[in-house]
């Protein structure tokens, strides 16, 4: 009679050994087995269901010599420790190899085509984390750490420290004897807190190319301060200056290019200003304008100035020429040709009209005979953009494109076409291109230079001796320099990102005012009144304004003094005029 088999999972040891059960092969136990050699062994009939023919050596409930079947334990030795695996016995026939002990070993069976192996039981209930309490920016952290790096904490009241677990060591894992030598070697508590280790500071980067682009990039960025109006001032309690010009004067067609001089003011109290290749004259006594002639076809005028006396007028072009005009009738005198570029800047000594050229080239044009190049200068490398003469007419000073200040004697060589000269004092301490030069009109051996945007330094020197007397850093780019006349100051013009007027105090160098913003651009030029009190700018929003730095000194007072300020003013304070 037909007995139908209990599933395997009901089984219990009787069941295993009286029959043989089925054992249903992993793909790695085939594998195993294909590597098997089996000599010797009964060969297997195939019915329909697989039979295995019981070893003759089997003493136990179940079939020792299968290494991949273990019996399931029986309902009395569940409730105890898992029994240790059953020694496998190989016989010479059959060797066993180590993949197969091991997976033999880990009771590996697949039932139901799930593979089953010991579990690995969690004795521990999963805990959560606590959620991070998210706090404002305003609320501070209760357990941060307030101990400064390098300065130790101690306690106020004892100085001891509770335990050494502060400087994470562990007392217990050290050896006594030895702590207790350390303690009378250094005759320190064992418990008091000698330093508090934390994170050591960031190290300094040694790449100094980023420091020195910072630096350059400084004038432009660095606005010292912030005023709530576009326009104001900034002086200290002792000195007030206007914030507001005294007039305004429309000058369209100003060219915008640093390197040119295109104002100046005559001792006549005429303003000269060029505006593309038109030359003006203002008049401040009457406000009239008078067109002074036009540059030749083709170029510009790329700087003025005036003689000391306010009789002549040079003017500079673009393609070398110096031309020369009288003032009062407006005639042309004479054109010097000889450069080969633009002439940015001209300064006058009595008959001599000294010019500097873009090739770096200075020459001295004495005016009185005919061949007017008596003298040049050579010591630049770039061009010439700053030049003035000493008022004694005994030094010069220029400056250039290539960051060099010279200071030229006057006195030396031979006047003559072919006479070359040398530089007294040569000077490169500045870092940009030097236009603004200024002698002290109260004390001749001093002169004073600016350089432009990767400078903005003032640097004033000792023309007797060569030294460099001081130097004051400036927000941006210095565009010209001027000394009051009579007082120990010096004015400095400048562009972006300021567009100011600044007043120094001398020797100190201290900032005694500042007007911000004082042109919608950055100011270009500037020149000082002959009384001493007013200065004139110029930028290139196209505007002239002129402003009252300083009080006129031995004015008088009463009608004499009020003659003088109606003078001065006349019809040309208010509204805004055009030199055009």
């Amino acid at each position: 009679m037909f007995q139908p088999k209990t599933p395997s999972r009901h089984r219990t040891r009787s069941d295993v050994g009286s029959k043989t059960p089925k054992t249903p092969l992993t793909p790695s136990v085939l594998s195993g087995l294909s590597n098997i050699s089996l000599g010797g062994s009964p060969t297997k009939k195939r019915t329909g269901k697989t039979q295995h023919a019981k070893s003759s050596s089997s003493s136990g409930p179940f079939d020792t010599t299968n290494p991949f079947i273990q019996p399931f334990p029986s309902s009395r030795s569940r409730s105890r420790s898992r029994p240790a695996s059953p020694v496998k016995f190989a016989t010479g026939t059959i060797p066993i190899s180590e993949d197969l002990k091991g997976q033999a070993g880990g009771g590996l069976i697949r039932k139901g085509g799930v593979e089953l192996s010991r579990l690995d039981v969690v004795s521990r209930d999963y805990i959560p984390p606590k959620p991070e309490i998210k706090r404002s920016r305003s609320t501070p952290a209760a357990n941060r750490d307030t101990r400064d790096r390098f300065i130790t904490s101690r306690d106020t009241e004892n100085d001891v420290a509770a335990t050494l677990e502060q400087m994470h060591l562990n007392p217990k894992s050290a050896s006594p004897g030895h702590t207790a030598r350390l303690v009378a070697a250094t005759g320190v508590p064992l418990n008091r807190r000698i330093l508090g280790y934390h994170e050591p500071p960031p190290a300094a980067s040694s790449d100094t190319s980023l420091a020195q682009q910072r630096e350059f990039a400084k004038p432009l960025y660095a606005r010292p301060g912030t005023l709530p109006t576009s326009t104001g001032a900034s002086t200290n309690k002792s000195r007030k200056i206007p914030t507001q010009p005294e007039r305004v004067l429309d000058a369209p067609g100003m060219v915008d290019d640093f390197y040119l001089n295109l104002i100046s003011w005559s001792c006549q109290n005429t303003v000269a200003v060029a505006l593309e290749a038109s030359t003006y004259i203002w008049h401040a006594d009457t406000g009239f304008v008078t067109p002074i002639g036009e540059a030749p076809e083709g170029t510009y005028v790329s700087s003025v100035d005036f003689s000391k006396d306010g009789t002549f007028l040079g003017i500079g072009l673009g393609q070398g020429d110096v031309e020369l005009w009288d003032v009062e009738t407006g005639q042309k005198l004479r054109t010097m040709s000889g450069h080969q570029a633009q002439v940015a800047t001209l300064s006058w000594n009595q008959h001599i009209l000294t010019s500097g050229c873009g090739d770096g080239s200075i020459w001295h044009h004495d005016v009185r005979v005919q061949r007017h190049k008596v003298m040049e200068l050579l010591g630049h490398n770039g061009e010439v953009c700053g030049l003035k003469w000493r008022s004694d007419g005994e030094l010069l000073a220029s400056g250039g494109n290539d960051n060099v200040v010279n200071i030229w004697d006057g006195r030396l060589g031979d006047v003559g076409e072919g006479a070359r000269g040398s530089a007294k004092w040569t000077k490169r301490n500045h870092t940009a291109a030097v236009k603004g030069l200024a002698w002290c009109p109260w004390q001749l051996n001093l002169l004073a230079s600016g350089g432009g945007t990767n400078d903005a330094t003032i640097n004033v020197w000792n023309s007797t001796t060569g030294a460099r007397l001081h130097t004051q850093k400036t927000p941006s780019q210095i565009t010209s320099i001027l000394w009051a006349l009579h007082k120990k100051e010096i004015l400095t013009t400048h562009g972006y990102p300021t567009n100011s007027i600044m007043l120094h105090a001398y020797p100190s160098m201290d900032r005694v005012a500042e007007i911000r913003d004082a042109h919608d651009s950055r100011i270009l030029f500037s020149c000082i009144g002959p009384a001493g009190d007013l200065i004139c700018t110029a930028a290139s929003d196209e505007n002239l304004k002129f402003w009252r730095i300083w009080d006129v000194v031995g004015e008088g007072g009463g009608k004499k003094r009020k003659e003088n300020e109606e003078r001065r003013v006349n019809s040309t304070s208010s509204g805004q005029l055009s030199i055009r």
